[in-house]
């Protein structure tokens, strides 16, 4: 272990031992499940209109190209909120943060589903993604704070889980029903599951005290080092990929391989089983060496991207493709956590939001380019050749990356 790696983990004990700690919860598997359900309401909305914007597009009278911008317009909003929130409500008490995040999540999927227009869609995602990043970071610190010290990471997962459970069950649902009723109504449904989630994280959810020793300049000072900024452009770049393929995966899939609509929301319990196992999967890759698992699965999601077109003009390939693009990027996400959290020792709550800003820079960016293509007269078998070339761009920074902390252990010893 180097000196640095040393240090570090001395400053995360420190971090640890100084934070607040919730009462122990009498209903822990009640708390847990509330702050799972909001999970699974943000993830349920986030991905569902990857599956509708075909519906999307003749409901506000757009091209599917101009649909995709729903996306980033969400991601842009997510990206916006995380950070923000994260670092004004350092002190705040954060049950009532969790609430009124929740409050302003519930109002945005209302507004999306009453949208008449383009123009106000745009503003209602936009609204809906705000809360998203704050609400999983400052949820998972709230996770954490309910179990004693070795049961933290446990109790965490548990609240992410409904993020995963959302991508198998949620968003399936939630697109069969706008298939058939109309393409407003799963957002009317997440709006009624936000508002659901309010009463349980009210009642469920412990009072919980707030860090004192907690600052906005505090949260702040974790963005001063490079290795903040590398790994926030791994995310961005190397996710952008996966997501200018994903974010059109449904015409895809109906104009390549010749699915049916009625074969998306099957097609996503696919892509949702994959990022299950990818899941699950990570803690073993991780054990290999961080920086390792990361260079590996970028070169693997790059691998996957420039062969996505030609698979997917056959059925058999084109569902194992859609496995494998929930699979692999769900690998590098719980490592991408880890390294923010290990690099941003100062700003536990802001890193554990960037996570998602990361992740959703990437939606907007992939969503956007993805966009362009098709805009350009472009088949869809190109969004995924362009994002290849973005998870290579991935596979850059992580280099860059490693050679900077190698450089830096060398120095300290």
């Amino acid at each position: 272990m180097t000196e640095q790696t040393a240090l570090h983990d001395i400053c995360d004990d420190e971090l640890a031992d100084r934070a607040p700690r919730a009462p122990r919860s009498t209903h822990l598997g009640l708390a847990l499940f509330a702050l799972a359900l909001g999970g699974f309401a943000i993830g349920t909305t986030e991905f569902v209109t990857m599956g509708l914007l075909p519906q999307i597009a003749d409901g506000v009278g757009i091209s599917i190209p101009t649909a995709g911008h729903v996306v980033s317009a969400y991601a842009l909003g997510v990206v916006v909120g995380a950070p923000t929130i994260a670092t004004l409500a350092a002190r705040a008490p954060r049950k009532q943060v969790l609430v009124w995040l929740m409050v302003a999540f519930a109002a945005g999927n209302i507004g999306s589903a009453l949208a008449p227009n383009y123009v106000t869609l745009m503003i209602a995602r936009f609204v809906s993604g705000l809360p998203h990043g704050a609400f999983f970071g400052i949820g998972s610190v709230v996770a954490a704070s309910l179990v004693s010290r070795e049961r933290r990471t446990w109790a965490v997962s548990m609240m992410i889980a409904g993020l995963t459970v959302a991508n198998i069950v949620g968003v399936p649902l939630a697109t069969v029903l706008g298939q058939h009723l109309g393409w407003e109504w799963p957002y009317a449904f997440v709006g009624l599951l936000a508002l659901v989630t309010i009463g349980a994280v009210w009642l469920w959810v412990p009072r919980q005290p707030a860090d004192v020793a907690a600052s906005p300049r505090g949260e702040l000072r974790a963005l001063k080092g490079p290795q903040v900024w590398l790994t926030l452009g791994i995310g961005t770049v190397g996710f952008g990929g996966m997501f200018a393929t994903f974010s059109y995966i449904t015409p895809t899939m109906t104009e390549l391989a010749g699915f049916g609509d009625r074969a998306v929301p099957i097609l996503l319990v696919v892509y949702g089983v994959g990022m299950t196992v990818g899941a699950v999967l990570a803690g073993r890759v991780a054990a290999l060496g961080m920086m390792r698992g990361m260079f590996g699965s970028l070169i693997a999601i790059a691998v996957l991207l420039a062969l996505f077109g030609p698979m997917a003009h056959q059925k058999p390939t084109a569902v194992l493709g859609v496995f494998l693009l929930g699979l692999l990027p769900s690998l590098l996400v719980p490592m991408l956590q880890t390294r923010l959290m290990d690099v941003a020792h100062e700003g536990q709550s802001l890193a554990a939001a960037l996570n998602h800003s990361t992740l959703n820079i990437a939606n907007a960016l992939g969503a956007w380019l993805g966009s362009l293509v098709l805009s350009h007269g472009l088949g869809y078998e190109w969004p995924s050749r362009l994002g290849a070339f973005l998870a290579l761009g991935g596979v850059g920074i992580t280099v860059v990356s490693a050679l900077l902390a190698r450089r830096t252990a060398a120095s300290a010893a």
